[in-house]
């Protein structure tokens, strides 16, 4: 099985790649290649029992999707995007990379006509404000910001291509993933993260908003967990109905807090800094906060337990076990 992640040099992207290189298959099948692709190098995965490409380019750029497609891998992952906060204040950009990008590739695998599965992450910002005390499969999608609409697209033009029989596509909408490792990134849902990692570690951390605000989060494990079953899936079993809400875990920054407190103690809290933003709040105010993913959860997809648990797969996966505070 050949398998292509674009935006293999992003979290997530490293993230699976390494559990494909631990695994060496996907859903039970040997993994025979893996292609790495973003606008920058990616890193290979240790231990991988089969050739990892690494490729550079610039996906909308024309031509740059076929390239990809020449040596038509079986199960692509499409998990490159401008992120929120990015997206918002660069409205061009935000268009080009997030929808002509997607295009380009979608376009590129109807050109090589071999029929892949196709994982397409979305997002919870594809909804819109006012909320339904929580989400569920028949709630409608009216996104109310740029990053929200352009995923909204993708979603739909994933469904058309299905239906067309072009590939075999799945979209997940991904909770906020937290706690993200590394540096912040632009994405205005970054504080969510920055106020457990930065902590952990010794580090002061900004909070720009209030502690009512509630939000919907999974683990970095979780999300390639998500993305191995949908690559995994039967068509049958989803149905036509082709996107699918991730399972999560619905706290507010109040109730994170009080979770970071019970596992690292109030010397960690302490490096909170309260500093509001009000861009950052307008951005917030109109994110969904809670979901019934059922039908997800009735297909084989699980999330983490507790936020604890989602501190505690940080501390393990990024920390060595160990809290620096």
């Amino acid at each position: 099985m050949k398998v292509l992640i674009v935006g293999g040099a992003g979290m997530v992207g490293r993230k699976l790649a390494e559990r494909l290189a631990r695994d060496n298959a996907l859903g039970g099948s040997p993994v025979s290649a893996l292609t790495l692709y973003d606008v920058v190098p990616a890193t290979a995965p240790d231990g991988a029992a089969f050739p990892v490409r690494i490729s550079t380019g610039d996906l909308p750029a024309e031509g740059e999707a076929d390239k990809l497609l020449a040596d038509k891998p079986d199960v692509i992952f499409h998990l490159a995007a401008i992120v929120s906060g990015e997206a918002e204040l660069d409205f061009d950009k935000g268009y080009r990379i997030n929808l002509d990008g997607t295009r380009q590739l979608f376009d590129a695998v109807r050109r090589a006509g071999h029929g892949p599965r196709v994982v397409f992450t979305s997002s919870i910002a594809v909804f819109g404000s006012p909320f339904p005390e929580a989400i569920g499969d028949e709630f409608f999608t009216t996104p109310l910001t740029s990053y929200g609409t352009q995923k909204a697209i993708g979603e739909l033009l994933l469904s058309d291509y299905t239906r067309k029989g072009i590939f075999d596509g799945v979209a997940i909408r991904l909770p906020t993933i937290c706690v993200r490792p590394g540096k912040p990134n632009k994405a205005a849902s970054g504080f969510f993260s920055n106020i457990i990692r930065e902590p952990l570690v010794g580090m002061e951390a900004v909070l720009p908003v209030s502690e009512d605000v509630r939000h919907w989060h999974a683990s970095p494990r979780s999300a390639v967990g998500f993305l191995v079953r949908a690559a995994t899936i039967s068509g049958d079993e989803i149905g036509r109905r082709r996107t699918l809400t991730m399972p999560g875990i619905s706290v507010t920054v109040g109730e994170q807090i009080a979770a970071l407190r019970k596992v690292a103690g109030e010397k960690a809290v302490k490096l909170i800094r309260r500093t509001p933003d009000q861009m950052i709040m307008d951005v917030v105010s109109g994110w969904p906060r809670n979901f019934d993913a059922s039908r997800a959860s009735g297909l084989g997809f699980t999330a983490d337990a507790s936020f604890e648990d989602i501190i505690k797969v940080h501390i393990d996966d990024e920390l060595g076990g160990k809290i620096g505070v």
